[in-house]
């Protein structure tokens, strides 16, 4: 059931716990329903989950405890109820983007509570189009399930309590006091406050897709670009910080200037800026990287719990360390990318499948273990796609979507497999290799794995991955 009012039907209920719960895999949202937890000195228990089999496994250790729980990011898509088989005193709110959502979820108006907005594009069918109440065939001297019994409830429905306990808890850290947000033009470039202006317009999707700096004429177009502006070499391949000063007061219309010449016509964007006194400012997209190389960090072999803490920890005011440890991560993830979709592009990795585009990173590829996570590997894909759009001069391959595997565990032989929607502006954003994915995988008993939240995200074995593409071909043709 889709909650209407959220502080009545949903925070109302929740703070007035002796303790409440959650299961997360999203700090960013997490950040800013534990921050009213704690005005309200609610106390919170945190749970971070990668996928379902964590989910099930924390449920099952905490459902005992808890009758509530909040679900950020996670539990929208499935038939949660079918999933987790709770007690019918359970009852769970669910704030999750991954579409679509499950329709169980939607008509079930006692356990799960929605708090999602509702809007066209969701596609939920109508309750008659999809149920069918048993009811009806009955006769009508039978009255069982009827409510005109007041301890009795509706056949094949579940009864609606209003007692609470929900699951979730990590103490937020002390807020520092100097600082300012503003809504503001920004240029397109990535981290190009945290780096040097080079390196980010050579590792920036928007800016190396226009240039196809991947090629030797797009290496020519940029410094083409950069005599344009007019600035000084020095100035552009040293740190942003470090900069004249007089050159940043008027950077951003320089660059304006320079980029409109070169079809760039969107290297303006708006977005939300914060100033932490005089030295530190961060653009929303800054602490987006950050915490997410914090997240899938796979430098030091921490545990994805330890991981998802500190990315936590990065969102806090007081812990501008960490957040700059967040960005020096992004710096080599992005690289990375820009490396290897130079590579794929040169060496004519993708190939077309007929309904798709197929690409398979290989063991040994440099930073082949950054993309066995699933937030690096949809950045790469996505880079990718683009990169191979602009590059290529097969008009189909624009309204093509993308599938590609990187090596997860050599041991076990495994691969990730995910897969994106094509990049043109007109065609249809929506993500439907989800269910592509376990239709192949149910016709040729192909050995994967469908632990993500993310449905178009899967493990697979790799000696299946053969008939496993075979498979899709078939289905999207």
């Amino acid at each position: 059931m889709f909650v209407t009012d959220i502080r009545k039907e949903f925070y109302d209920v929740v703070v007035n716990q002796v303790r409440v719960g959650f299961c997360s895999c999203s700090f960013k949202r997490h950040k800013y329903v534990t921050a009213l937890f704690h005005c309200d000195q609610v106390q919170y228990t945190l749970v971070p989950v990668a996928g379902w089999q964590d989910l099930g496994t924390a449920f099952m250790e905490h459902k005992e405890q808890y009758q509530y729980f909040v679900l950020i990011n996670c539990g929208a898509n499935v038939d949660l109820l079918e999933t987790l088989q709770p007690e019918e005193d359970s009852v769970f709110f669910i704030c999750d983007t991954h579409r679509p959502v499950d329709v169980v979820n939607v008509y079930n108006d006692t356990q799960i509570k929605l708090l999602i907005k509702q809007d066209d594009d969701l596609g939920v069918p109508s309750y008659d189009d999809i149920f069918h109440d048993d009811e009806e065939d009955e006769e009508d001297g039978d009255d069982s399930g009827n409510e005109s019994d007041g301890s009795a409830e509706p056949s094949g429905k579940r009864r609606r309590y209003d007692e609470c306990t929900v699951y979730y808890i990590l103490p937020e850290n002390s807020l520092v006091s100097s600082c300012t947000f503003a809504f503001d033009f920004v240029l397109r470039l990535v981290l190009y406050q945290h780096w040097s202006l080079y390196e980010s317009i050579c590792n920036s999707c928007y800016t190396s897709c226009s240039f196809k700096l991947w090629s030797i004429n797009g290496q020519k177009k940029l410094q083409e670009f950069l005599a344009d502006m007019g600035l000084p070499l020095k100035q552009v391949r040293q740190k942003f910080n470090s900069m004249d000063m007089t050159i940043k007061e008027n950077l951003r219309e320089v660059i304006e200037e320079s980029a409109n010449k070169f079809s760039m016509k969107d290297i303006r964007v708006q977005t939300f800026a914060v100033h932490f006194g005089f030295k530190n400012r961060f653009l929303a997209s800054d602490v987006v990287h950050a915490a997410a190389a914090l997240l899938e960090n796979v430098e030091k072999g921490e545990t994805s719990t330890d991981n998802f803490i500190k990315a936590l920890d990065c969102l806090s005011r007081s812990n501008l360390e960490r957040l700059h440890l967040g960005i020096d991560l992004a710096k080599k993830k992005l690289k990375a990318i820009q490396q290897t979709v130079a590579s794929c592009i040169c060496t004519n990795l993708i190939l077309s499948q007929g309904p798709f585009l197929y690409c398979h990173l290989l063991e040994g590829t440099p930073d082949v273990k950054l993309f066995s996570k699933p937030l690096a590997l949809t950045l790469l894909c996505k880079y990718l796609l683009k990169a191979f759009v602009c590059s290529t001069r097969n008009k189909r391959c624009k309204i093509l979507p993308l599938i590609m595997a990187a090596p997860l565990d050599v041991e076990k032989g495994t691969v990730i497999v995910l897969g994106i929607p094509p990049e043109s502006e007109t065609s249809d954003k929506k993500n439907f290799f989800g269910r592509a994915f376990e239709k192949a995988a149910e016709s040729t008993s192909s050995r994967t794995l469908h632990d993500h939240f993310d449905t178009s995200v899967i493990e697979l074995k790799m000696e299946d991955r053969g008939k496993f593409l075979d498979a899709l071909i078939t289905l999207l043709s």
